[in-house]
């Protein structure tokens, strides 16, 4: 089976020094890309070299080397992201995107990423397809276990970017094939494999039956972030300052901007 497919889709899987969108950085990124009338998938792996915001070159954790095998000397001499920002940028240009777990971690890291590097590309636009969650509302397993289940077949080098890539388009390409009900359909996919419609990538502000920004955390959760900044100010103070990502806090100004407008 062939997807459907009205824009290029391009499958991406990030591996990071760890899993804190807002402190950890990306050592490698692989991205399939998949492109109407096009047979063949289009396979780009690409190595990086981790910065801090001072721009510092960061250690790789050693539990982090322990599952994707990435050490500081293997990206010593790579590019740091800021470096290879917008070259990515114009490859996926245009693209819907697909990953394994991509709605919660892969699209923020990679967002965040791209804000940090002064690259202000609006992913909003695209649709998402994660693989993971269609697949847990339809088995309830890991991306090893859902290689084989789907694919019979093992996972070998899980944990590499591109192993984890190619294993995610296989197995939506088994997923069609298997469930007469899974539309073939990006549009349609990215809604079914969507936890809820957010405001930001990191997923803290969400949209209500209206349309409208509410919190998904804290103690104003399921209250209107607008309301919330009108009638306590200093909410909005705390979260600029604390520990949210770039992401976040852009999302959270454009709500406060537009409010301070009424």
């Amino acid at each position: 089976m062939k997807l459907n497919l009205k824009n290029p889709i391009v499958f991406f899987d990030l591996e990071t020094t760890g899993i804190d969108v807002v402190n950890d950085r990306i050592v490698e990124i692989s991205l399939v890309k998949i492109t109407p009338g096009k047979d063949e998938p289009e396979v780009k792996t690409r190595r990086i070299k981790p910065l801090n915001d001072n721009g510092e070159v960061m250690h790789i954790p050693e539990e982090a080397t322990a599952v994707h095998g990435i050490t500081d000397a293997d990206v010593a001499e790579q590019p740091a992201f800021r470096q290879i920002a917008k070259s990515l940028a114009e490859y996926i240009k245009g693209c819907d995107l697909g990953g394994f777990n991509s709605n919660r971690f892969d699209i923020p890291m990679l967002a965040e990423e791209f804000l940090r590097a002064g690259v202000d590309i609006d992913l909003r636009k695209r649709k998402f397809v994660d693989v993971q969650t269609i697949f847990h509302k339809k088995e309830q397993r890991t991306l090893s276990a859902a290689y084989k289940f789907y694919c019979d077949k093992d996972l070998e080098n899980a944990h590499s970017a591109e192993a984890d890539t190619m294993a995610t388009y296989h197995i939506l390409m088994a997923q069609l094939d298997r469930y007469d009900d899974l539309p073939n359909d990006i549009g349609a996919l990215a809604e079914y494999s969507a936890h809820s419609r957010t405001a930001d990538y990191a997923g803290r502000i969400v949209y209500n039956d209206k349309e409208q920004e509410v919190f998904a955390f804290g103690k104003y959760r399921g209250r209107l972030v607008e309301e919330v900044f009108r009638t306590d100010p200093s909410y909005y103070d705390w979260m600029i300052k604390g520990d949210f990502t770039r992401d976040t806090k852009r999302v959270i100004t454009e709500i406060k901007t537009r409010g301070l407008g009424k």
